[in-house]
């Protein structure tokens, strides 16, 4: 039964799970693996039924108990695991196995008081070390998670460390977690000399399991407490040890900085301190350096970075402080041709060297770009003219001389003609290169990909200028063509994904992000660049799939956190615990999963609700409460890896501080709209379709005007919102181009689409009233209702002007895009589908009260009485609808009637423009996926448009 289980094969498990029971009414186990099949077969009802006909007769054989774990899990119910133990225990009181059990049971639910408790008693059965670790280690997990800051401080922080010095008197510390575990209790009571007290004592010895575990631990607490003299001298004999410890020179720097600026002297008599002797002036600072590298030009061997960088590290700080000694270090030029001519053939180097090109001046960038030059041996002028490497090393070099001209902005003063010439030298470089990587494998990247990436930047630079699209249709051939030959190249993919969005092409994408097999935690850091653009490009069926990509892995989250936890109590890496749980507790504050989570339920009303299910089923479905707002917005964390594409750009048009959080602020605000829209929609859908009573008591008791006065709330937040949102598209950011993509917020209010929505649902509250306060009494309502209704075909057909034109055309054998105005259609679709949902809201208002009306005609026979003038309105109302719908269709058509009959074919790509015969048919292949992507979006739109249509034509009073 197992082994069918474990192949996947349900059904058979379940037949013979039958069988055996048939022979064995209560063998349990045989119930509970038949719970697994059903359950794994969609059957959870009966599976949890039948789980709980054995979980209520308490098992206590293993077999029973490991079923029922594996199903709970499965069915999200780690709660019920701990039930199961719980009995158990009670049962055999003296099992170790049951008694652990219970306790990773409880660490999966996270109830750390009752892991202290079953950690202890589990210590007390069998007195090992780690059982009573753990239960320390609970005690510190109450602390952390305890929303009393006081209450961690007082209570279980000082109990953990009583508990863990009453072992360290027994003298029965045995392993370096408990050790870690002491200075962890230490470090977070604040107690930090008592903590270095631990680390350089007995108990210190046992940190073994990290390079300079000691080390770094006493270097942490010498920061913490401001012992700058014992941070100087213990980083300058470290660095002896090992003159290419980074973090370690960064320390050796700072401390002397803080000592000179507190004048710090050394004692008359005895030791400086005790890690050492203390440097406090720049000459020695300087001469320690010095030595450093004079140590390396010596070696036999390949030298150190660390001292060379060191060097340039000095000089940048001593130029900060305005200190004149930083000339003895040498010429940044000099150092760093020197650094270049030993480390250039490795692709740091211009990781390393970008850093510090701040130390050149301006007029010195040309010379040092010429000296690297010359540092480059490059092979006999071919009939192009360029000079090619000879091995791979050579074109290291050779790439890293062009890496850094663009990062010193060399590149970017080329005119139009220059940039295109380097466009050719590069893809000359590129092609080269390929020679050198025949033997790759497909996973392994070609030796001259940079050179293919420039050329791609300088396109990009290139369009930005000029405008010229073809430009950008030249970058994705050299990006496809790149891509042929290095399969697995994550910058060639991740640019093409930005540049097919930014055409508004959102087809071809689906597949690239797939093929990047982004892991774990990299669908919150790089998902947005699939998900900002999924909803808007009109493709909803790859759009629902791109949100569930990401959500897939933040629901798995929460139950992948609780088994690395388990794991860490295990082997006892208890410093990994927090962590975890910060990291789970970052992803659930994570910006992109708040707006996944939205944007998935909007896509799913926008193309489901009222054409496979009412709008009321669907949200109930998605259990959307409008109340309730589920989004941290305090404690919001922007996730996004911003700087995922590489750039060689300088440093005046990297990504600032100021552009992250304006993008987070930008990004924020939509979210906020585009939640309360969804809330809306969700009260709009709950307003009740029960008639109100005219008593305003009973009113009250069906909550009926609870639910108005939800969507007003809402609704005055939602124009809050729309205004902050106004002055953030005032100040129209514009962010460097491989930064944040901008969000949809301009666009949202400049096709009128919150406008319009907005009117639509404020429409519905003064129906709402009229339902209160019925016919008779009330003309000025009637007449106030129908002008909105008129004004809400206006906004519509104002929207619709807004789509107007070609999405791609083609002039003069060239082609261009217009991609806002596919993403304007798409906003345009979505306010549609809000006003339907009002008119169909409309229609259950009207419905009844028109019928009451023509009950009192009869009875009064009266047959002249005019139709109240809301009636009237209303049948106005939806034949001017849809006659709106049937214009968005017909121009949707002619789009789709235009895009086929392009013939891209015909373009002439070589004219004026260097591209081989083979480069232009990827820029063609790169054109199709565009105009084949242009036709999904709108056969998609169209097919919504159209079931829209069919939903309109029903709405009768």
């Amino acid at each position: 039964m197992n082994d069918y289980l474990d192949n996947g094969n349900n059904k058979m498990a379940i037949q013979q799970a039958d069988k055996l029971l048939k022979k064995h009414k209560d063998l349990h186990c045989a119930k509970v693996l038949k719970a697994i099949g059903l359950q794994r077969t969609g059957k959870q009802d009966e599976a949890f039924s039948l789980a709980q006909e054995v979980a209520t007769l308490e098992p206590t054989d293993d077999n029973s108990l490991q079923a029922l774990t594996i199903l709970y899990r499965e069915m999200h119910h780690p709660e019920l695991v701990t039930k199961l133990y719980e009995a158990a225990v009670k049962k055999v009181p003296l099992s170790e196995e049951y008694h652990s059990h219970l306790f990773m049971a409880y660490a999966r639910v996270g109830e750390y008081k009752k892991m202290q408790q079953a950690g202890m008693a589990l210590y007390k059965i069998v007195p090992k070390n780690p059982y009573y670790f753990w239960s320390v280690m609970s005690l510190v997990m109450q602390a952390i998670s305890a929303q009393d800051e006081k209450l961690a401080q007082t209570m279980f922080l000082p109990l953990a460390e009583r508990m863990v010095e009453k072992m360290v008197k027994e003298e029965k510390i045995e392993a370096e977690a408990e050790v870690q575990l002491y200075f962890m209790i230490l470090e977070r009571l604040g107690k930090c000399v008592e903590a270095l007290d631990v680390v350089r004592g007995p108990l210190g010895e046992k940190l073994t399991s990290e390079l300079r575990s000691r080390e770094n631990k006493c270097m942490m607490m010498y920061r913490r407490l401001q012992l700058w003299p014992e941070c100087n001298a213990l980083s300058y004999k470290l660095l002896l040890k090992n003159p290419d410890d980074w973090q370690f020179y960064l320390s050796y720097f700072d401390s002397l900085f803080h000592l000179m600026d507190k004048s710090w002297c050394q004692p008359e008599e005895g030791e400086h301190c005790v890690e050492g002797p203390v440097q406090t002036t720049v000459a020695e600072a300087v001469k320690f350096v010095v030595d450093r590298m004079e140590e390396q030009d010596k070696k036999e061997s390949r030298p150190l970075r660390g001292p060379y960088l060191a060097c340039l590290e000095l000089i940048h700080r001593l130029r900060e402080r305005g200190c004149p000694d930083e000339k003895e270090l040498g010429d940044p030029l000099e150092l760093m041709v020197q650094f270049f001519g030993k480390f250039g053939d490795k692709p740091c180097c211009i990781t390393d060297l970008k850093i510090y090109l701040h130390l050149l001046p301006p007029e010195q960038r040309s010379q040092f770009k010429n000296r690297l030059g010359e540092l480059v041996p490059l092979g006999e002028a071919g009939e192009d003219g360029f000079e090619f490497p000879g091995d791979t090393k050579t074109l290291q070099r050779h790439l890293c001389v062009c890496q850094l001209s663009r990062a010193l902005g060399l590149q970017h003063a080329l005119d139009t003609e220059g940039k295109l010439r380097l466009i050719t030298e590069l893809k000359a470089h590129y092609h080269h290169g390929l020679q050198f990587g025949k033997s790759c494998l497909k996973t392994e990247l070609q030796f001259s990909d940079m050179y293919c990436l420039m050329a791609a930047h300088v396109y990009i630079d290139l369009w930005t200028e000029t405008g010229d699209e073809n430009m950008l249709w030249q970058c994705l051939g050299v990006l496809e063509e790149g891509l042929s030959f290095s399969p697995s190249n994550a910058q060639f993919k991740l640019l093409l994904l930005l540049l097919f969005c930014r055409l508004g092409a959102f087809q071809p994408v689906v597949d690239l992000y797939s093929s990047l097999d982004a892991k774990h935690v990299q669908h919150d850091t790089i998902g947005y660049l699939l998900t900002r653009y999924a909803g808007s490009l009109g493709q909803f069926a790859a759009a629902s799939q791109s949100c569930n990509f990401s959500l897939r892995f933040f629901h798995s989250n929460q139950k992948d956190t609780s088994e690395y936890i388990i794991q860490a109590y295990k082997y006892g890496a208890f410093e990994k615990i927090p962590e975890f749980i910060a990291f789970r507790t970052r992803l659930n504050q994570s910006l992109h999963f708040a707006q996944v989570r939205t944007e998935r339920m909007l896509l799913d009303l926008y193309t489901e609700a009222d054409v496979t299910l009412s709008l009321e089923e669907s949200v109930k479905a998605m259990g959307v409460c409008p109340e309730e707002d589920d989004i941290p917005w305090d404690n919001m964390r922007d996730n996004r890896d911003l700087t995922v594409l590489v750039s060689w750009d300088p440093k005046d048009r990297e990504l600032t501080e100021e552009h992250r959080r304006l993008s987070l602020e930008e990004e924020s605000v939509w979210l906020k709209v585009r939640s309360l829209t969804l809330r809306l929609l969700a009260s709009l859908a709950l307003l009740g379709h029960a008639p109100s009573p005219r008593n305003s008591d009973k009113t009250n008791e069906n909550g009926i005007s609870a639910k108005s006065s939800t969507l007003q709330t809402l609704l005055s937040q939602l124009d809050q919102t729309l205004e902050t949102a106004a002055q953030i598209t005032e100040k129209q950011t514009q962010y460097p181009f491989l930064g944040p993509p901008s969000s949809r917020l301009a666009s949202a209010l400049s096709s009128g689409s919150c406008h319009c929505q907005t009117s639509a649902l404020q429409l519905s509250l003064t129906l709402r009233e009229l339902e209160t306060t019925g016919l008779d009494d009330s003309s000025e309502l009637q007449t106030q209702i129908c002008n909105a209704f008129k004004s809400s075909v206006a906004q519509l057909q104002e929207m619709l002007s807004r789509c107007k034109g070609d999405v791609l055309e083609m002039k003069d054998g060239r082609l261009t895009t217009r991609p806002a105005l596919l993403e304007t259609l798409v906003f345009f679709v979505e306010t549609v589908c809000v006003v339907l949902w009002v008119a169909s809201y409309s229609a259950s208002v009207l419905r009844p009260l028109k019928s009451s009306l023509q009950k009192k005609k009869k009875k009064k026979k009266d047959s002249s009485t005019a139709m109240p003038v809301v009636l009237c309105g209303f049948q106005e109302w939806t034949g001017s609808l849809q006659g709106v719908v049937t214009q968005a269709l017909d121009h949707v058509k002619g789009q789709e009637a235009s895009l086929t009959a392009l013939k891209l074919a015909a373009l002439t790509l070589e004219e004026g423009y260097s591209q081989t015969q083979e480069e232009c048919g990827f820029t063609r292949a790169a054109m199709d996926k565009v105009q084949s992507s242009y036709l999904g979006s709108l056969q998609e739109l169209g097919d919504l448009l159209r079931k829209r249509a069919d939903s309109l034509k029903s709405l009768k009073i």
